[in-house]
């Protein structure tokens, strides 16, 4: 399948494309993928360079005529998010992407594309292998794990960079400039209780209830889009299941990862014999509640309930009381637009990934802004509410946002150029996505600062797809700014 993208245009991106598909490299399982890019940086006769975190530096000299340019950094990061619908087979750790052409798109079967990032490290590389380019002094940097924490950012070496224009790829809209994103906080809650066993219930039935079908996507690009959450769907029919129908809760699992929508759930609970009818009847009321409530949305939605094994151990109760009263209470969502553009949310949370097994329930949520204020403002209520239902909470992984500067001179460079090359004004946007803009320019002050990139929808969900079209754009402004960067003063 990867073989048929290798004729799309342009060739020089889609090539390296299906190579970087080819090695398996999903956040936290980098390596391969590094090697890769250390050897290609060598093939191709440049000083290439791996710091201590990991990220990938290849400097590229300036072609004949202009040395005197400002000195460029071509940013993106090697990693990706691994997602695969439930019924899938497929191990992102081994397996490689198998990228097809479906129309006007390019995706995968049952998995993310990894898009994002690739696309934009695959046209970093084909700018290092270019011979027909004209640019000035390039500098490649390549970032490990920014999809999990931005570790490779957070790691980068003081006084290791050169450049002193920075043009990152990791931005989702062919015809947009963005010129400043969110910051992030990780907040996660521990419950830790003594299970019961169940064998002293009596004519009592187990169900694994489950949900999903949902689209998902990016905790923020998406989370606008008031797509349904599985983790509040679940527990808010929980909250109900326990009050009107005694039930207890034994296993939960809801949401695989930090920075993307959760899609799928399952409960295991347990609840008297005697109720099953009525109970299996509000499972299919609620099923209809949530497509009434979302069906505008959310077209696939699932939730079921399956008769399954007595589980041996259960929550106690008032641990289980504390763990759905927390979570029915905890904000998910947009928290706050921007005050003078309403249109951008400021400041959001996702509820991202629920466990409790073997006496341990864990609850993480990503809080966002582009106001470090607001950020800390909805973290504490989040800890609040969970502190109340008595859960340890620690917040970790904090990186700050970008600010914007609209008076940047690589943003005065590079809008005039759409018109010129692409016949349309481009678009300049804040972005509500975390970008390692803001922990490099936070690194290296002064850093002049864009993000571009082509079309990518569904991000970080196994819908992820790529327009080809707006590859050939975004490969086209690439190169006309390269072109165009000033003198350097």
């Amino acid at each position: 399948m990867a073989q048929e993208i290798i004729n799309l245009n342009p060739q020089a991106i889609w090539k390296y494309f299906a190579q970087i598909c080819s090695i398996p490299h999903p956040s936290g399982h980098t390596t391969m993928i590094a090697d890769y890019l250390m050897e290609t940086g060598k093939k191709l006769g440049l000083e290439t360079y791996r710091d201590k975190a990991d990220n990938v530096i290849i400097r590229k000299p300036a072609t004949p005529g202009m040395e005197n340019r400002t000195p460029v950094i071509l940013q993106a990061h090697y990693d990706m998010v691994p997602q695969a619908n439930k019924a899938t087979n497929h191990n992102f750790e081994t397996d490689p992407i198998l990228p097809r052409i479906d129309g006007e798109w390019v995706k995968a079967t049952d998995t993310t594309l990894g898009a994002d990032n690739g696309i934009g490290v695959a046209a970093i590389l084909a700018v290092l292998e270019a011979k027909d380019i004209v640019h000035g002094p390039i500098e490649a940097l390549i970032t490990r794990d920014e999809e999990t924490g931005m570790y490779g950012a957070k790691g980068i070496e003081q006084g290791i960079l050169k450049g002193k224009i920075l043009l990152n790829t990791d931005s989702e809209a062919d015809g947009e400039l963005y010129m400043s994103c969110a910051g992030g906080l990780d907040i996660e809650a521990t419950f830790r209780y003594q299970e019961k066993e169940a064998t002293e219930l009596k004519e009592y039935v187990a169900y694994k209830i489950a949900i999903g079908g949902l689209l998902g996507g990016h905790s923020g690009v998406d989370i606008k889009l008031e797509r349904l959450n599985a983790n509040k769907a679940m527990f808010r029919f929980l909250k109900i299941a326990v009050g009107c129908h005694s039930a207890r809760l034994a296993t939960y699992s809801g949401g695989t990862l930090r920075n993307a929508i959760p899609r799928e759930a399952e409960a295991v609970i347990v609840l008297p014999q005697v109720r099953a009818k009525k109970f299996l009847g509000f499972v299919e009321d609620f099923k209809h509640t949530l497509q009434h409530e979302y069906g505008f949305i959310e077209k696939n939605i699932i939730f079921e309930a399956t008769e399954t094994a007595m589980p041996e151990k259960l929550m106690p109760e008032p641990a289980q009381d504390d763990l759905i009263n927390a979570i029915v209470a905890c904000h998910n969502g947009v928290y706050r637009m921007i005050p003078d553009a309403p249109e951008v949310v400021e400041t959001s949370s996702n509820l991202s990934i629920v466990t409790a097994n073997e006496g341990v329930a864990e609850v993480k949520i990503l809080a966002r802004s582009s106001s470090e204020t607001q950020k800390y403002t909805l973290a504490s209520e989040i800890e609040s509410t969970f502190s109340l239902a008595g859960a340890k909470v620690i917040f970790d992984g904090a990186y700050p946002g970008w600010e914007p500067n609209l008076q940047s001179p690589i943003l005065h460079t590079m809008k005039p150029l759409y018109p010129q090359v692409l016949g349309r004004e481009a678009e300049v946007k804040m972005m509500h996505a975390g970008l390692e803009c803001g922990i490099i320019g936070a690194a290296y002050p002064g850093l002049d600062m864009i993000s571009f990139g082509p079309t990518i929808k569904y991000p970080h969900s196994p819908d992820e797809q790529v327009n080809i079209a707006s590859v050939e754009n975004f490969w086209k402004i690439l190169c006309a700014t390269l072109e165009n960067i000033p003198v350097e003063k």
